[in-house]
């Protein structure tokens, strides 16, 4: 490009853009949902054509968060769902209720159970001994089935190459014996 030597980029216009400006983006479903209107079921990883917004007023730890406008690909019903960067997820807004996860059910009830022990420890001297006993004699049992695992692959490991080379030349010669005889 050519810029005449009295060029001033200062007095170039800026664009003025609105905040809550909508953008065309090309995204997977994030989670597995099902249409409110028609019931079509939605599978993680159907690609779409969404409009992506920034959320006003609401930020978590200075991100930003975004919503997504899709469109059901039976009903061309509106389905939204918007970031969850708390949880690193996405939360259904409406249009749509979100399919059974069992992953995320067992995660929560890990750490609600985690979350028990640590106050059941705080208040009980003896009960932090008791899980300490059982964590060692759980970790010396995985140890134990760990060196029988190695045991019996290194049963399984030792073959003679030799041995069987020898075997299928042998075999070989007896087969050309057999042949000429």
């Amino acid at each position: 490009k050519y810029y005449p030597p009295d060029f001033d980029p200062a007095k170039i216009p800026k664009l003025k853009l609105p905040k809550d400006r909508q953008y065309v983006v090309r995204l997977m479903a994030p989670f597995n949902m099902r249409c409110k209107t028609c019931g079509e079921y939605i599978y993680k990883g159907k690609k779409f054509n969404a409009r992506k917004e920034t959320v006003q007023n609401e930020v978590y730890l200075g991100l930003p968060i975004f919503r997504f406008y899709i469109k059901c690909t039976r009903c061309l019903a509106e389905i939204t769902f918007k970031t969850d960067p708390e949880n690193t997820d996405y939360t259904m807004e409406h249009g749509a209720t979100r399919n059974f996860q069992a992953e995320k059910l067992l995660e929560e009830e890990e750490k609600r159970m985690q979350k028990e022990r640590e106050e059941e420890e705080l208040n009980n001297p003896m009960k932090v001994l008791e899980n300490r006993t059982k964590d060692s004699k759980l970790e010396m049992e995985v140890l134990e089935n760990l060196q029988e695992l190695k045991e019996l692959n290194q049963r399984q490991a030792n073959v003679d190459f030799e041995a069987m080379l020898k075997q299928y030349k042998e075999y070989e010669e007896d087969q050309k014996r057999k042949e000429q005889e």
